[in-house]
């Protein structure tokens, strides 16, 4: 079978190369035409936390709750 090819390919040298030459072009007809749908967002992932604490300024929440909640929950090398 691979004699086979090889033999027809050496006997249809124009045509193995005329056919190479317009898969190449059609190739680079679909990369010229072929639309860019949307960037990939490799940012990290957001989470929103909503914290209540009665009496208490945004950034005594901050600083004693919603900080250490998030680090020990959401830390890239946390165990869960």
């Amino acid at each position: 079978m691979v004699n086979w090819l090889i033999e027809v390919s050496l006997r249809n040298r124009f045509l193995v190369i005329a056919f190479f030459v317009l898969v190449g072009a059609w190739g680079y007809w679909a990369l010229l035409t072929t639309p860019i749908d949307a960037i990939p967002d490799l940012s990290d992932n957001q989470v929103i936390v909503f914290t209540d604490w009665t009496g208490r300024s945004p950034q005594e929440v901050e600083d004693q709750i919603t900080y250490p909640v998030l680090r020990q929950n959401f830390h890239p090398r946390a165990s869960g």
